[in-house]
């Protein structure tokens, strides 16, 4: 099998990050660093790491929702020793966040294998909307709402129209379909505002609900279903 497809496979990334991942010499095939993206493996024989943890092959689909809790990072492994979602979830399928959730955000995260499904999650193309509740550091005004919602000019563009509501003085729903770095932040900084507290409630068809604070659950099969409808893949 060649080796994207087998880290693809893996549910290390989609084919095309996976190549990005070799390329960077971050793979070894029996303790060999390998940056060759025509490179075979054996499914049963070689052994593959990436960042020197072992990738096996998997052998079954895993879709996971977490309620991130504060002060956690969504990355598998963090520079500064950071604690991970990866170790909310102790199950022996390898599993990786779909997108981030910053370290101070809360909220619905999902985890899964399926690489395809990662990188059309993630791709701006297919327009997955997500919802955030975020609390001001001030009062909001209608004006400042209807500036939100039009797009809001940042370093690297601007923003797409997105749906905006104020829940109180200082408390706005907002749902965007973009994945731009901080973006919620950096839109409501551009305005003069400054986010205390930022919440994901949605992503896509899944909603967090009643979900306790640092739990997770594996997804039901008519929300999967959903989820691969939403980009395509039913």
């Amino acid at each position: 099998m060649r080796l994207n497809k087998y880290l693809a496979t893996a549910g290390v990334a989609s084919r095309r990050s996976c190549d990005e991942v070799i390329k960077e010499g971050r793979v070894t095939v029996n303790g060999n660093t390998v940056s060759d993206l025509s490179t075979f493996v054996d499914v049963e024989l070689d052994k593959v790491e990436v960042d020197g943890r072992p990738v096996h092959v998997k052998t079954k689909d895993v879709y996971i929702l977490l309620h991130k809790p504060l002060n956690y990072v969504t990355t598998v492994k963090d520079e500064k020793g950071r604690d991970s979602v990866i170790d909310l979830v102790r199950i022996s399928d390898r599993v990786f966040p779909v997108g981030r959730l910053d370290y101070d955000t809360t909220g619905l995260l999902l985890m899964t294998n399926d690489g395809e499904l990662t990188f059309r999650l993630s791709h701006p193309k297919f327009g997955v909307e997500k919802t955030y509740v975020a609390v001001l550091n001030k009062k909001i005004t209608e004006q400042e709402l209807i500036h939100l919602r039009k797009g809001v000019v940042l370093i690297d563009g601007k923003t797409a129209p997105c749906k905006a509501i104020k829940l109180s003085k200082e408390v706005v729903q907002i749902t965007i379909h973009e994945g731009k770095n901080k973006q919620v932040k950096r839109m409501f900084r551009k305005l003069g505002f400054k986010v205390r507290e930022l919440h994901r409630t949605q992503y896509g068809p899944l909603h967090l609900a009643k979900l306790k604070y640092g739990q997770w659950r594996n997804l039901r099969p008519p929300e999967v279903q959903a989820l691969k409808k939403a980009v395509g893949l039913d």
